[in-house]
């Protein structure tokens, strides 16, 4: 029977545009139901230009807290009351929490990321050289958390080479001295992935329903990589089906996905969340059709 939400139930909102393709409302509504909790996850599509609106009627509903995806996690901090220093650090915000009228904003995705890479792929990030595509608010994160980790050198590659440079420019100043941006020519790519240890697509590129593109000219990829992807939809990714064709470890998105997500759930409810039943519920919605 379909259980719909009362007056008195908690909506936990995700905002973000586009969001048919996601499963946060599966895993959190599958663990709300578990532990017989009174909440509801919901996704609210929403443009940049509404941003402001939404996100102020939202959090003067029965809202516990929210969660932001692409492409709002930079421009939702103007309007939370007050940030985590971790997410302040980063400077951007992926978690939201609603309490006694006041809204806080928090980061997940890098922890989220790096407990994800380190588990599936078996490595520690410490001491490694990492390459990055992309400079959006999850690489933020991301590219911070490894700094944080101790990793050896990141090198961030970005359409925008000036947002890139930004970016780098902020890791050394408020973490250490370990990043680079990385040019345009394929030689120079081609050059420092053979001396890195992993490589992180932190774009939207090889999201359904684009399946058949990669951030990255396959030519590059040397089965010494471990290959990681934020993008989760699909499952494997072009990127990920062209490394591991070539023998690299690969690290889908789901993960991140996951422990992102277990992360906040405790921020909403104060409630250790079951991380067997999220990973069981996600993987079963991303796996092939049988039909």
């Amino acid at each position: 029977m379909i259980q719909y939400p009362g007056v008195t139930t908690k909506l936990v909102v995700l905002l973000g545009n586009p969001l048919a393709h996601s499963v946060s409302p599966l895993m959190h509504n599958r663990v709300f139901e578990k532990l017989g909790m009174d909440y509801c996850y919901m996704p609210v599509e929403v443009t940049g230009e509404n941003l402001g609106k939404v996100f102020a009627g939202l959090s003067r509903m029965n809202v516990a807290g929210l969660q932001v995806t692409i492409p709002h996690k930079m421009a939702i901090m103007e309007y939370v009351d007050e940030l985590d220093p971790l997410a302040a650090t980063i400077g951007a915000v992926n978690t939201i929490t609603v309490k006694n009228g006041k809204t806080k904003g928090y980061n997940t995705d890098g922890a989220g990321f790096v407990q994800s890479l380190e588990e599936e792929a078996h490595i520690s990030v410490k001491d490694k050289r990492i390459y990055i595509v992309g400079c959006g608010g999850a690489v933020r994160a991301i590219a911070m958390t490894l700094a944080f980790k101790g990793v050896e050198k990141i090198y961030i590659q970005n359409r925008t080479v000036a947002k890139a440079q930004e970016l780098a420019d902020e890791i050394n100043t408020k973490i250490c001295s370990c990043t680079e941006v990385v040019g345009t020519s394929l030689e120079a790519q081609k050059e420092l992935l053979e001396h890195c240890h992993v490589l992180i697509n932190g774009t939207s590129l090889g999201m359904h329903p684009h399946d058949d593109i990669s951030p990255i000219d396959s030519s590059l990829i040397g089965s010494h990589l471990v290959v990681a992807d934020i993008v989760y939809n699909p499952l494997m990714t072009k990127l990920l089906r062209t490394a591991k064709d070539k023998g690299c470890t690969v690290v889908p998105g789901l993960g991140m996905l996951i422990y992102q997500g277990a992360a906040a759930f405790k921020l909403f409810t104060g409630v250790e969340p079951l991380i067997e039943e999220m990973s069981e519920v996600v993987y079963a919605a991303m796996a092939p059709s049988t039909s």
